[in-house]
């Protein structure tokens, strides 16, 4: 098994530690004892950041495997337009 290019890992960890941030805003809010119309947005915020890390590392990890196969003369998905397929299916 191969191990993930450094830059995506880095991408993730950044998206978890906003993902991170938001939901310990979240908590905040829920223990203040805010309505649910303020907690909802930022929730689903956080749900959304999560699925995009976990998109972002399968679109890496996709993205390395179809490099591996093509060798240097064949073609390859860009990592980009990888990432969108799979959050267009989300």
């Amino acid at each position: 098994m191969r191990q993930l290019d450094a830059a995506a890992v880095a991408d993730v960890l950044k998206r978890l530690r906003r993902a991170e941030g938001r939901l310990g805003g979240v908590l905040g809010m829920l223990e203040q004892g805010r309505d649910c119309s303020d907690v909802l947005p930022p929730l689903a915020a956080v749900s959304r950041a999560l699925d995009r890390a976990g998109f972002k590392l399968i679109s890496s990890s996709l993205h390395q495997c179809l490099q591996a196969r093509a060798g240097a003369g064949g073609s390859t998905l860009d990592e980009q337009r990888l990432e969108r397929l799979f959050l267009s299916l989300a």
